[in-house]
């Protein structure tokens, strides 16, 4: 928004022309402050864009940094620190990149940021990991991209792979098998919280259509059903109901092009297997790391046995309780299957899309978030999404072995219900609740 500011042709008009320009700049600094501020440019003829984060007699307007000043070391310092610290999942991502983008070296304005934000939504895969690609990419481009997204990620990979060969491994010692039997233990309220957190915003933003909230609730009992009773077509359900709200939503004659999933034979749990596996969980998640879990489930546990019950419990708090993105999870899965070789593969196949969507269509993610047929299509994939998340505890919880793995999950769920701890707190304290258990002589 632009304001006029006083100049010193107002000031030789005299006090009326002085006042007049005065009142006018501040009453546009007072209707920018009710909004976020977005930076457009300097300008001549004293005009300035309005800031809400300048005090108003001072009119201090900042600009954007040249992006030509950031270099690529710089990206990777940056992206690397939040790589390390990003404890929490994409909330702590989202809120760290703003922090470091806008708020503090001001390389995006904060509309821009939102809108990124919201177009990373509308793709598969991991979002916070695209967003922190699309900020890197706005920063440094394809360079900067590639740069920023390895320095993001490799801090978690890097403690996943010394954790799942801690945890993973044919014989750990005594009570690290309990302290993976604890945290374990808490995944399935872990998988309820996240569905929640999916489906309580997406249910207050419907509006008051019935047709529009009856659909909401078939997706997501057809997404829970499939991950609680049928893992292997947890796929299948997310891509139906998106296709399905697009057909009733998209007006009649626009064109729409179908997605599909090249559901082909990939052998008897080998490197091709592990590579399905991993594209499932990077190209067609919808709604939210922890769709992840219903996806691997199945190949990991059922199908090719990479991991049982309870390791892959241990496998998903691992991926919790690390910084980076919750998708890293592949990489543990990875590391059962097929040691380090899985760890490289099943990273490589599990972030590429994300990768491939960022630098070859980063440039056109404003039409994306216009796209009335992407929207629609997340429309009906989110809340499938979200119902696969809730569904996915049922088997989580199923695998629970040991009395005191109920009474860890029941004490996790008052926990995380009454919000007096996060997630990585809890799942913590569960493993040290369960290392203790494994000490005392418990079975694990």
């Amino acid at each position: 928004m632009w304001c006029e500011v006083p100049s010193f042709g107002a000031a030789q008009q005299g006090g009326d022309g002085l006042r007049s320009s005065w009142a006018l700049w501040k009453r546009g600094v007072a209707r920018e402050r009710r909004r976020p501020a977005s930076f457009v440019g300097w300008s001549w003829r004293g005009r300035r864009p309005a800031s809400s984060w300048g005090h108003p007699r001072a009119a201090r307007c900042r600009r954007l940094a040249p992006l030509a000043a950031v270099s690529r070391l710089v990206i990777a310092r940056e992206w690397g620190r939040i790589g390390v610290t990003g404890f929490g999942g994409p909330p702590a991502h989202v809120a760290l990149l703003r922090r470091l983008c806008v708020q503090r070296h001001r390389w995006m304005s904060g509309e821009e940021f939102a809108e990124a934000n919201a177009a990373c939504g509308l793709l598969p895969g991991p979002a916070s990991t695209q967003l922190a690609l699309y900020c890197a990419r706005r920063v440094g481009g394809v360079t900067g991209a590639l740069v920023g997204g390895i320095a993001f990620i490799a801090p978690g990979l890097g403690l996943i792979i010394a954790l799942a060969a801690l945890f993973l491994t044919g014989h750990p010692p005594t009570w690290v098998r309990g302290a993976g039997a604890g945290a374990g233990a808490a995944v399935a309220a872990v998988a309820v919280r996240a569905g929640l957190g999916i489906v309580a915003p997406a249910w207050a933003g419907l509006g008051g259509s019935r047709s529009v909230r009856a659909r909401f609730v078939a997706y997501a009992a057809l997404g829970a059903v499939a991950a609680a009773a049928f893992g292997p077509y947890v796929v299948v359900a997310l891509l139906a109901c998106g296709v399905v709200e697009v057909a009733i939503v998209a007006r009649p004659g626009q064109e729409f092009r179908a997605l599909a999933a090249p559901l082909l034979a990939v052998g008897k749990g080998g490197l091709a297997a592990l590579a399905w596996t991993a594209f499932k969980v990077g190209a067609l998640s919808y709604g939210g790391g922890f769709v992840i879990v219903p996806l691997m489930r199945h190949d990991a546990v059922d199908a090719y046995h990479w991991l049982s019950s309870q390791g892959f419990s241990t496998a998903i708090a691992l991926g919790q309780v690390t910084p980076g993105p919750v998708v890293l999870t592949v990489a543990a899965v990875g590391y059962a299957a097929h040691g380090l070789a899985g760890v490289a593969l099943a990273t490589v196949v599990a972030f590429a899309p994300s990768f491939a969507f960022v630098i070859v269509g980063g440039a056109r993610f404003d039409r994306l978030r216009a796209n009335p047929t992407a929207r629609a299509f997340l429309g009906g994939a989110a809340p499938a999404a979200a119902g696969a998340i809730l569904g996915a505890a049922v088997p989580l919880a199923g695998a629970l072995r040991e009395p005191w793995q109920a009474l860890v999950l029941a004490a996790v769920c008052i926990a995380l219900a009454s919000r007096r701890a996060g997630v990585v707190t809890t799942l913590v304290g569960a493993g040290v609740v369960g290392a203790a258990v494994a000490v005392a002589g418990g079975a694990v």
